[in-house]
């Protein structure tokens, strides 16, 4: 009986060995390797069929939405475009002082230093602010990129190379802070910074998006900056900040940017 004991167990042991080798091929057999990937473009218009019970499922979210998205913050007694002026915009104007009013407290409580000055792209504004009522989903027409803010510490040389491609793009690119004055003849005549000239021995600190931080739109002297830091603060939550807070937006074109006569 003893050998037979040990008998039946060798036979278990085989029988044992055997299944997983077989299970072991067969795994590798279902499992092939990967040598090609398809896919197919499936166009979004007015082909696609609404799938009811889909569409029952959200309602209730997106009526939420729209309800928080619609509901007024501000009023605009005119409408703000970024098209009204040649050297400076009421909405470059909006964008640039509301970048700099709310993302100074954040950066002096996180670094102990204080923003100088703001400047934005003309081309991140993508929409006229219409006159009327003011809403988040305004913040959303106007900036529907995900771009944060972030604060570069220049050195007076690359506030020069700044200032040359703004003058030199005959955009109206949004800026706060700081004030450029042409000659007639297009040539610098004076750059303040918070009404104090620039010095060029002195290092300034300007807030941006993190687009244009890594060199988006050809502004290429803001990767020669001495320091980086993210706010993690997007420009459009700073725009709802403002309007929440704001009761008329009213802006206007000024003396920051201009030609004499």
């Amino acid at each position: 009986m003893a050998k037979l004991k040990h008998f039946r167990i060798l036979n278990i042991e085989h029988f044992v060995i055997f299944v997983t080798f077989v299970v072991l091929a067969s795994c590798k057999r279902a499992n092939p390797p990967l040598t090609s990937i398809e896919g197919k473009q499936l166009a979004i218009d007015s082909t696609a069929v609404t799938v009811q019970t889909i569409a029952d499922f959200v309602k209730p979210y997106r009526e939420r939405i729209n309800v928080i998205l619609d509901s007024t913050l501000a009023f605009a007694p005119y409408t703000i475009s970024k098209n009204d002026g040649k050297y400076n915009t009421t909405a470059g104007n909006l964008m640039a002082d509301i970048m700099l009013s709310e993302a100074n407290p954040i950066f002096k409580k996180r670094t102990g230093k204080t923003i100088d000055f703001v400047f934005m792209n003309h081309g991140g504004i993508r929409a006229s602010i219409s006159k009327g009522k003011v809403t988040a989903r305004t913040a959303y027409e106007v900036m529907p990129f995900e771009n944060n803010i972030a604060v570069v510490e220049l050195a007076g040389e690359s506030v020069l190379k700044l200032v040359d491609h703004l003058v030199t793009s005959a955009r109206a690119h949004p800026i706060a802070g700081i004030q450029i004055i042409l000659n007639k003849n297009d040539t610098v005549n004076s750059i303040k910074i918070n009404g104090v000239p620039l010095d060029v021995n002195t290092t300034y600190f300007a807030a941006t998006s993190d687009y244009l931080v890594s060199g988006g739109d050809d502004m290429v002297f803001f990767k020669n900056g001495l320091s980086f830091t993210a706010l993690d603060y997007k420009i459009r939550n700073a725009m709802i900040d403002y309007f929440t807070k704001a009761d008329t937006i009213a802006p206007k074109i000024d003396n920051r940017f201009y030609k004499m006569d």
